[in-house]
């Protein structure tokens, strides 16, 4: 849905300016149509408003309270970040400044190279987006069902550096190279965001999706000043090289994450039915090491028929009579490992 909103912004917003430039012929044509993009931004803060209000009322109603044994969030977390989760930054990194910032400048690109007009440039510009739309949940579904996630990392990041080869050497049609960066694009976030929770701990991951966030955006900053002056001074040519070597950066951390991924044996690149087994497997360890412990987890604790009424009456709302009380105590004091979560 992201990716939507983008490709309506790219094909939108030149019909705006020249829709503002026509009743308002003056030096604000270009503020007023920014102006109007912002109402969007308002729009969005306040969902994310409605939405706060939202959680907070459901958190209210039902009552959810937090956890005392939860770990605390710290930021000094991050030096405790594993290599493998290093390397996906890099390759979050490595890709995307070869991604966002040639299609930020992509559209002049088509006009000089291929001849095409503004609108046919804006067209081929956006398919990269317009492809993700469709795609990212077909092959995010492909991902879940057969695993292999760093196998296509690696395949996204070699299918982006053809697309780029394309239009850096040849005069190919660019639907072509655009279309493939479109479907690679989205193939790599269907499988690089989420190999960030196979490796660290549920209480980090807010903090390792944050600062991947926070890494790529820094990227893209520093890498479009770059490109800018690279397009200056040498023209596109040298900028589809600049972004072949940093589509390389990508491909040589994604290769690296799965030689460290082969000798430690993360997981990371397990099919998702042998993923499911080990799981299991550690799920049959835990229950037999809490037998021998002689722990019981509650959800395999056994009720007795007087329990399984209590909770009952707790579920319907409905108050326990007072001639049970006694009984409640007295059948606790007699078992109290079994109807104690009654």
């Amino acid at each position: 849905m992201a990716r939507v909103g983008s490709t309506v912004n790219m094909n939108i917003m030149g019909p705006v300016y020249g829709w503002v430039k026509q009743g308002i012929k003056s030096d604000r044509t270009l503020g007023i149509s920014l102006f109007i993009a912002a109402i969007t931004c308002v729009f969005s803060l306040g969902c994310a408003l409605v939405l706060a209000y939202l959680d907070k009322r459901a958190e209210r109603m039902l009552e959810r309270k937090k956890d005392e044994n939860e770990e605390v969030v710290k930021f000094t977390d991050v030096k405790h970040f594993s290599f493998q989760l290093w390397m996906v930054f890099c390759v979050c990194v490595g890709y995307y400044v070869a991604v966002f910032p040639f299609i930020g400048l992509g559209k002049v690109f088509f006009e000089e190279k291929f001849g095409f007009s503004p609108s046919s440039a804006s067209a081929v510009n956006s398919i990269v987006y317009i492809l993700s739309a469709p795609c990212s949940p077909v092959l995010g579904f492909l991902v879940d069902r057969l695993g292999y996630n760093i196998f296509w990392v690696i395949l996204a990041v070699l299918s982006t550096l053809s697309s780029h080869g394309l239009l850096a050497f040849t005069f190919l049609n660019p639907w072509v190279a655009m279309c493939i960066m479109g479907v690679s694009y989205s193939l790599l976030a269907c499988a690089l965001w989420p190999m960030v929770a196979f490796l660290v701990p549920q209480h980090q991951l807010a903090t390792a999706y944050g600062f991947m966030q926070s890494i790529q955006n820094l990227g893209l900053a520093v890498i479009s000043l770059l490109a800018g002056a690279i397009l200056d001074s040498s023209g596109y040519f040298m900028l589809e090289l600049f972004y072949c070597a940093c589509i390389c950066v990508a491909l040589i951390a994604a290769l690296l994450l799965y030689l460290v991924d082969l000798g430690r044996g993360s997981g990371l690149n397990l099919s998702a039915k042998m993923r499911d087994a080990l799981s299991a497997t550690e799920a049959d360890t835990t229950d037999e090491v809490t037998d021998i412990q002689g722990i019981h987890p509650v959800h395999h604790r056994p009720m007795t028929a007087f329990g399984i009424r209590n909770r009952y009456y707790s579920r319907i709302g409905a108050q326990i009579p007072e001639h049970l009380f006694a009984h409640t105590s007295l059948h606790r004091s007699r078992a109290p490992s079994y109807d104690s979560i009654s």
